[in-house]
């Protein structure tokens, strides 16, 4: 085992399940924020802020900051930064936190001639909207996605995610988007970028296989898959999904990784 500058961390399976704090996980960034070292909670949630999900860590009992949240339309933004002037336009089909953090990125919203599409989730998704994006996109506009999860969890079962609006898209558009979200390697890059860490020096914590330790995987990051969540050690074997690590839960590999920190 090596010892790591910092972590990128999952959050629901991970830090908590539903509106419940996993207690292993509260005990664990106990001794992050104690011993100092620097970690970004990592979602693929384009739909709100990062204050706002700071507040929602609060609420249960886990002290946390905007600043230390990094969500895809985060990493839409900055994507968008790198490709195109400010001022441009964009046609946002999304909820406010991609909506926000567009507008803080300089760019003009509007259904009129955009010089990109971006996708993340709506729940006021309507045929109209599908229409807007895919003649804007088969006219040259860019096309990108926040995630592409297929299906989102909810306390009444599994719902529709933004994979599925992305793959509307996809079929009206004759156009496959580039994904910023995990498992793609673009919002763990962009995450090294605002911690000022290497590859070399993150573990990236997550409960499921295709999304958090597929996105280790893809970015060349080191990875532990914890078994509070998503994802079962049969799961490994079967998808050929291998984690650097795994482990029951966080304090359990904490006291197998603490060790190497003194």
């Amino acid at each position: 085992m090596k010892r790591y500058k910092g972590f990128l961390l999952d959050l629901d399976g991970t830090i908590y399940r539903g509106n419940e704090p996993i207690p292993e996980a509260v005990v664990f960034m106990e001794q992050l924020r104690k011993r100092n070292i620097p970690y970004l909670f990592l979602t693929n949630n384009s739909s709100t802020s990062p204050e706002h999900v700071a507040r929602r860590l609060e609420g249960m009992g886990i002290p946390a900051k905007g600043e230390e949240v990094y969500t895809t339309s985060m990493a839409a933004a900055t994507y968008l930064r790198d490709q195109l002037p400010q001022g441009a336009a964009i046609y946002a089909i999304g909820e406010q936190g991609l909506v926000q953090e567009l507008e803080q990125a300089g760019y003009q919203l509007t259904a009129a001639q955009p010089d990109a599409v971006v996708v993340g989730i709506d729940r006021s998704f309507t045929y109209e909207k599908l229409a807007i994006a895919a003649k804007a996109i088969r006219q040259g506009a860019r096309f990108l996605a926040t995630n592409n999860d297929a299906a989102l969890p909810t306390e009444h079962g599994l719902a529709p995610g933004n994979g599925s609006i992305v793959a509307a898209v996809a079929v009206a558009s004759g156009t496959e988007p580039v994904v910023v979200g995990k498992p793609e390697p673009l919002i763990v890059d962009y995450a090294l970028r605002k911690l000022g860490l290497d590859k070399n020096d993150i573990l990236l914590i997550g409960d499921n296989l295709h999304t958090d330790i597929l996105a280790g995987r893809n970015s060349g990051v080191d990875s532990l898959l914890v078994y509070t969540g998503y994802s079962t050690a049969a799961d490994i074997e079967r998808f050929c999904i291998h984690p650097t690590y795994e482990a029951d839960s966080l304090t359990q590999w904490w006291e197998a990784y603490s060790p190497f920190l003194d």
